[in-house]
């Protein structure tokens, strides 16, 4: 059942619509419990149209196996996804600084604040997004500490390789999942994949652990595929930043993901009008490589990477 959450009026007779796609079993009950998944906050991260898709395909195939209600937003930003921009466009706007919103406000106040009552209730919440253009990672929930014992559990069972638990200090109170959390709604803020693009594979995963925890809530009853058991970081010191010495283009030599020896080689900076190799990028410790630079232009100071020390990792 398709439902509009918020409509204002645009311009040259346009209509700014916010729409979900709930699916519910045939005979639905009053207990029954509820999970969101939400994507296109920001226009330019598309990782998360898949999921919605491919979760509801599958849904559709068993749909005597649901047992409580899928709320689906894949689109929070409409203009910004059908103008490529992460921002609302004309506006000049972060969607994700904007929360809680206020219903007596200005006309995006008004929307994020109508998305925030919808949403508000859900059992969980996924909050889909990707990286930006300049970036690629690996299938990770970001959770901020003070809610870090209600949401590991639930982030433990949806298949990411890795939770990333951030001092409150680092969270922005005006984001959709802060806004959420605070106010007792659990959402789990997932960033996997890379700007503009979709990434069938990290789609399929996700979609896997969706319904792993779907499982576990009682909403669905048929058959899940194993999840992996992810990597769990609390300690702003497990991870090291890998940035560019020198501008130039970066070319890679690993995908992110990798399981690398301290000094291995990550990639090389090039100068393309000398054909001379500038700086070789080199892992600072043994560890996994969880980000890594997709966009090859590179300024000093650009960030390259990401990795994960190898204790956390708890590999050989």
């Amino acid at each position: 059942m398709i439902k509009t959450i918020a409509a204002v009026g645009l311009p040259v007779d346009e209509v700014l619509e916010i729409r979900k796609n709930r699916i519910m079993p045939e005979s639905p009950r009053d207990d029954m419990k509820r999970i969101s998944v939400v994507t296109g906050i920001h226009g330019d991260e598309l990782e998360g149209q898949y999921v919605c898709f491919e979760l509801q395909r599958r849904i559709e195939q068993k749909k005597e196996c649901l047992a409580g209600i899928v709320d689906i937003y894949p689109a929070m930003n409409p203009l910004g996804i059908d103008s490529i921009t992460r921002g609302i466009p004309a506006f000049d706007l972060d969607m994700n600084r904007l929360f809680p919103g206020d219903i007596d406000g200005s006309m995006m106040e008004y929307v994020v604040a109508r998305i925030v009552e919808d949403v508000a209730g859900s059992d969980c919440v996924f909050d889909i997004h990707a990286s930006n253009i300049y970036l690629t990672e690996i299938p990770q929930i970001r959770i901020n500490e003070l809610h870090q014992d209600i949401l590991v559990p639930m982030a433990e069972e949806a298949n990411v390789d890795f939770i990333w638990v951030h001092g409150a200090s680092t969270v922005l109170e005006s984001t959709f999942a802060y806004s959420l959390n605070h106010t007792g709604t659990p959402v789990l803020v997932v960033e996997m994949g890379v700007g503009m693009r979709i990434t069938q594979r990290y789609g399929e995963q996700m979609v896997d652990g969706i319904f792993q925890l779907m499982k576990k809530m009682g909403i669905w009853k048929g058959e899940v595929k194993p999840v992996r058991k992810p990597i769990i970081s609390r300690n702003p010191e497990d991870v090291c930043y890998l940035n560019a010495s020198v501008g130039g283009v970066f070319i890679p030599t690993v995908q992110h993901g990798a399981k690398l020896k301290k000094e291995e080689t990550i990639g090389r900076i090039v100068d393309p009008l000398c054909g001379k190799v500038l700086d070789e990028v080199q892992a600072p410790e043994d560890g996994m490589l969880f980000t890594i630079r997709d966009y090859p232009v590179v300024v000093e100071g650009s960030l390259m990477g990401r990795m994960l020390k190898k204790e956390v990792c708890g590999y050989e």
